[in-house]
Formats: C-alpha cells, sequence, structure tokens
C-alpha cells in the first residue's frame, strides 16, 4: 500500500512538474516545438527498473510508428514557396524574405519525388532502436526465436519494419523471421473508425480550436521579417496559411539532410514558436486524445489493435520461446492507442484546453517520428503462471491507470483484464445506440 501511494503522489509530483517546464523545455530544444514532426530523440534515461526475483523477459510485443519522412502533401513545400516567389516578383520582400526563397527552394528539392517517404535518418532510426531492443532484452531474442512483423501497406512503415529487422538479423542471425504488408491486417493495423471520426471535428469544435489559435498566435514579427509591406502579406496573401506551412517547413528540417545547412526558425520568436506547439497540442487532443469536446472516446479508435495485442500476447506466452511481435505504422495509431491504454496519464478528459500542457497532455513525449510502444514481458519459467509485463513509451518505462504491488511491472491478468472490459464496455455501448 505505501508504494503504491509513493506512485501515485510520484506521478502527480511528475505531471505537475512536466506541465510547469514545458515551455523551458521547447526553448532550451526548439525541435520539440515540431510535435509530431519531431525527429526519434531516442530514451533519456536507457536505465531501466530491475525485473522482480527471478523474472526474466521472454516476449516483447510492439506498435510503432515509422521513422523520420518528408511531407506527404506537396502542396505543404509548394504553397510558401510560390507565395513567397510571388510576393518577391512584385517587390515586396525584404532581404531576408529573398534569402528565404532559397532556403525554402533547397528544402523543397531534397523532398521532390519522396513526399512522405522515409529519409536517411528515418532508415537509422529503426536500426537503432532495434539494436537497443535487442541489448535491452536479450532473452527475447536467443537462437531460433521467431520475429513475427507486420506493417501497413504504406512504403515508409515497410521500410521502417525492414530497417529494424535486418539489424536484428545482423545482431543474431540465427533468429527466425516473419514478415508483412498486406491489407488483411490493415482493420485492426490501422483502422478507419468512421463513426468515431465524425464527431472530432464539427463547426463547433473548429470554432473553439480556431478562436484558441487566433488567442495565441501573432503573426506581426513574421511579417516583418519577411515582408516589406505588411498591408499587402495581410491583403494579398493567405497569412495565416503562409505562417502554419512555413513553420511546418521549419519543424520537419530536423528530419532531413538539409537540416545540416537549412533553418526557417528565424522566422519566429520564442514566443511565436511555443505557440505554434499549443496550437498543435490541442488540435492533436481534440481529433485523437480522450477530449471530452469530441466526445471523449476518440482513443476508442484503437481497440481492435489492442484487443489484438492481447490476443496474440496469450497465444505466445503458451510458448516456450515466443520471441517478438512487430508492427509498423502511423502516429495516428500510436497516439490514440497510448490515451486508450491511459499510458502516464494520456488518457486525460478535459474541457479545459488552456491547460492542457499543465494537465500533463504533451504530444511530442508521445508520437515523435519513431515513435514506440513496447509491452515487455516476463516470468521465471515457462511454467509460471504468474506472467509480468512492462510497457516502455519511446522506451521509457510507462505507468498504467491500474495499481500494481510491483510497478513499474504489472500483473499480465490484471493488464488483459482491465483492457479487455475496458474494450468490451464500449463495444456494447455502440451496439445499443
Amino acid at each position: 500500500m505505501k508504494r503504491n501511494i509513493l506512485s501515485i503522489v510520484a506521478i502527480f509530483l511528475t505531471a505537475i512538474c512536466c506541465g510547469q517546464t514545458v515551455k523551458e523545455e521547447i526553448k532550451s530544444n526548439i525541435r520539440y516545438s515540431a510535435s509530431n514532426h519531431l525527429a526519434y530523440p531516442g530514451p533519456r534515461n536507457p536505465e531501466l527498473t530491475p525485473a522482480p526475483k527471478d523474472k526474466k523477459p521472454f516476449y516483447i510485443s510492439h506498435y510503432g510508428r515509422h521513422g523520420s519522412r518528408y511531407l506527404i502533401d506537396p502542396y505543404d513545400y509548394d504553397y510558401p514557396y510560390f507565395t513567397l516567389l510571388q510576393a518577391d516578383s512584385l517587390g515586396k520582400l525584404t532581404t531576408l524574405g529573398k534569402e528565404v526563397i532559397e532556403r525554402i527552394k533547397t528544402i523543397r528539392e531534397e523532398a521532390m519525388g519522396r513526399f512522405g517517404e522515409l529519409t536517411p535518418l528515418g532508415h537509422l532510426q529503426h536500426r537503432q532502436i532495434a539494436r537497443r531492443m535487442y541489448e535491452r532484452f536479450p532473452e527475447v531474442f536467443q537462437d531460433g526465436c521467431v520475429v513475427d512483423a507486420k506493417s501497413t501497406v504504406v512504403i515508409r512503415c515497410i521500410l521502417s519494419m525492414e530497417n529494424e529487422l535486418l539489424e536484428f538479423m545482423r545482431l543474431n542471425p540465427h533468429l527466425k523471421f516473419r514478415h508483412d504488408a498486406s491489407e488483411h491486417d490493415m482493420p485492426y493495423m490501422n483502422f478507419e473508425d468512421i463513426p468515431l471520426f465524425e464527431q472530432r471535428w464539427s463547426e463547433e469544435i473548429r470554432e473553439v480550436y480556431d478562436n484558441y489559435c487566433l488567442k495565441v498566435l501573432n503573426f506581426d514579427y513574421f511579417v516583418s521579417r519577411l515582408f516589406t509591406d505588411s498591408v499587402y502579406a495581410h491583403n494579398e496573401t493567405n497569412l495565416g496559411e503562409l505562417y502554419e506551412k512555413t513553420f511546418k517547413l521549419a519543424s520537419t528540417l530536423q528530419n532531413t539532410e538539409s537540416r545540416h545547412h537549412v533553418s526557417l526558425y528565424d522566422l519566429y520568436t520564442d514566443k511565436d514558436v511555443y505557440a505554434n506547439w499549443q496550437c498543435s497540442n490541442v488540435w492533436w487532443y481534440i481529433r485523437y486524445g480522450a477530449c471530452p469536446l469530441s466526445g471523449g472516446k476518440q482513443p476508442y479508435s484503437q481497440r481492435h489493435l489492442l484487443r489484438r495485442i492481447i490476443e496474440e500476447a496469450d497465444s505466445c506466452i503458451a510458448l516456450e520461446k515466443p520471441g517478438a511481435t512487430l508492427r509498423f505504422g502511423h502516429e495516428t495509431m500510436v497516439l490514440p492507442l497510448t490515451c486508450l491504454l491511459g499510458l502516464n496519464g494520456a488518457d486525460l478528459q478535459t474541457t479545459d484546453i488552456n491547460r492542457l500542457e499543465q494537465k500533463g497532455w504533451v504530444n511530442y513525449r508521445i508520437f515523435p517520428m519513431g515513435a514506440n510502444i513496447q509491452i515487455v514481458f516476463y516470468r521465471s519459467s515457462p511454467d509460471d503462471d504468474d506472467v509480468l509485463v512492462k510497457v516502455l513509451l519511446n522506451e521509457k518505462e510507462a505507468t498504467l491507470p491500474f495499481k500494481s504491488d510491483c510497478a513499474p511491472y504489472y500483473h499480465w491478468n490484471d493488464f488483459r483484464n482491465y483492457y479487455l472490459n475496458k474494450i468490451d464496455e464500449y463495444e456494447e455501448s455502440i451496439s445499443n445506440l
């Protein structure tokens, strides 16, 4: 009991501390402002809490996002580039504005023909993740163990999977591998829950979001840096779109080779950078978190994935040497799955979007490029019925929303019962509608 109380207090204090330091965190490392475009930072603290006596890892169940990629939509590159070219042809740009055209040209040319594809950094991230997984849990990757991997049918996810498998093969060529990317698995690997999605972006919700952004965003510095004529900038361009898409380019640079010699952050003050992140944080919370404004149920879009994870784990536990089940997809799965699991309090429900980060909901801690959830299973022997699990979010130990006498380890029976009941209750509620 004492340990549980101390754990709860620690979690509470951590949430408060993290909420108070988000602004400072972004100021100290501007890359965090990129939200889902953050290049995978890797684990800050690679140390893990030792397992209870005699328990050893024997199986890993995983869902991961693809690694660093280029922006998916060519329009994200084209709009700021051609808007500034047009302004320059009319003599409306500052000297810096003219220079920014050349910077964007460099960024755009690197991405040309590669929209949405994995960058070289994305390949490296997954090799590094696989190596750390292997080094942390060598008992899982013994000779003859099976690594069963599945990907969505998107090429960046397939290549992310293959990079991890190649690294595992390099580390232990005696592993057995199965890998696939098929529409057959998409109903749980990338489920499109249309009824739920229809609830997340009504006119009322959009108005709430737009009013929030209007309150925190300021275009003045951005305009002064680029334009000699502020009236032109406000009246003859879609300034909001130019501001947003240029910041998206600034954010995504960290994932590309252009990061070594180009930056766009000098177009924004520290306050601007923080405000851009705030708007993104709220956007992702409304659309994928347990936000009451969008019905509070958006994380259930990943119920089929979570049920599959549990069912496959039950089957693998019955094996003497199950190895690992790896799944590769997108942040639009990792984020709601994290919220459905309630990792580190990500199942937060609040209508106070003005204090979202103070309540501990911070998107870049959940779903950078290469984000991953690893559920690691422990037992003393194949005959041990008291299987324990530990969940790692981006390779760091995470808390779950139910009690444990050995946190950060949890009893598998408690895990499976808690989440299956949660899924069953939701599915029963929608069947009665």
